[in-house]
């Protein structure tokens, strides 16, 4: 299957799921693209996909040199971002998609220097162990995020358990839904938007529980 036959059963899909979700609000599309080469990132852009995911800092370096003749593309990092990358980040990206901590959004944010960049805060909602981010509760530390001076935090992500067990992966987005709108209560606002939930192996159900932005890599460009 081709990338456009990828791409077209995969908005199918998308526009099944938002009948089936109780939002019905427009999902953005990212590409996951690690691994995948400058021509296959091409080809999706003249399809149509307008923000792609990388979650390394020095394979983005690479690729980027090539982009400037793609307009209107929203560079996203989406991996988990190490303190002595954050210079580079800020160079190469425009939202970082995997805030985990207080601690990195402030020295983000103080090193941003041209530019305003926007975010999206990480929550553990599965209670996996090994993985990055907030527990889903209301701390000092994660609503500090919210008021920072360049960096603007639009948004909540979550990633699917390891068990890739259907009734526990909707657990775990339904709990990132509730959350988002327990943030947006405390702050007395409307500032959190979206919510990045799924991916290739789960990303219909994320939408069918309010998901505003999946991510997609092994579905669209199949496997590496």
């Amino acid at each position: 299957m081709g990338l456009k036959s990828s791409l077209d059963e995969i908005l199918k899909n998308i526009e099944r799921a938002k009948r089936n979700s109780f939002t019905k609000k427009d999902v953005i599309l990212v590409a996951a693209t690690k691994t995948r080469s400058f021509d296959q990132i091409n080809e999706v852009y003249s399809l149509g996909i307008r923000h792609i995911g990388e979650n390394r800092i020095q394979e983005a370096e690479g690729k980027f040199e090539s982009f400037e003749k793609m307009p209107k593309i929203t560079r996203r990092f989406i991996g988990h971002l190490q303190s002595n990358k954050i210079n580079k980040f800020t160079k190469l990206f425009d939202t970082i998609d995997s805030i985990d901590s207080f601690k990195l959004a402030n020295k983000i944010n103080t090193r941003i220097e041209k530019h305003k960049l926007t975010g999206l805060i990480e929550v553990n909602t599965s209670g996996d162990k090994n993985k990055n981010g907030f527990k889903p509760e209301l701390s000092d530390e994660l609503i500090q995020c919210l008021y920072l001076n360049n960096l603007n935090i639009n948004g909540l992500m979550t990633l699917g358990p390891f068990s890739q067990d259907p009734g526990e992966t909707r657990k775990a987005f339904v709990r990132l839904r509730k959350f988002l709108d327990r943030v947006n209560t405390e702050i007395g606002s409307e500032k959190l938007t979206h919510l990045s939930m799924g991916m290739s192996g789960d990303y219909t159900i994320a939408i069918e529980e309010g998901s505003t932005m999946v991510r997609v890599g092994t579905s669209l460009f199949g496997k590496r």
